[in-house]
């Protein structure tokens, strides 16, 4: 399996971020000292900065730096068939990368974020 899948799934879960912008973050929006990861263009058009938990920081700085610069390079679509292959091995039926973001939001409502 891609080794970029489970820190891709960790860091999606820490910071409600959406696949798009997960697939598209660059290491030079990444501010470690600050916490921050910065996106320059999100879905609604406007840009954002995301907040990272100690989780995710730690799970960023496992992973090697790739020559693109992208933090994550996996394209969309081979996500998309090892996401498929992941789930269809271990008999999850309907679960959608998307759903991540539903996880992120409740674990973040139960503690009081």
């Amino acid at each position: 399996m891609n080794h970029w899948i489970k820190p891709l799934v960790e860091v999606a879960i820490e910071t409600v971020m959406r696949r798009a912008e997960l697939l598209s973050l660059q290491w030079f929006d990444i501010d470690v000292v600050k916490r921050t990861a910065h996106m320059p263009m999100t879905k609604n058009g406007s840009s954002r900065t995301v907040p990272l938990s100690t989780i995710a920081i730690d799970v960023l700085n496992t992973l090697p730096k790739d020559i693109s610069g992208e933090v994550f390079p996996v394209s969309p679509y081979a996500l998309r068939d090892v996401w498929r292959r992941a789930t269809k091995k271990l008999g999850i039926e309907n679960l959608r990368f998307h759903d991540l973001r539903n996880e992120s939001t409740s674990r973040f409502l139960e503690l009081g974020l």
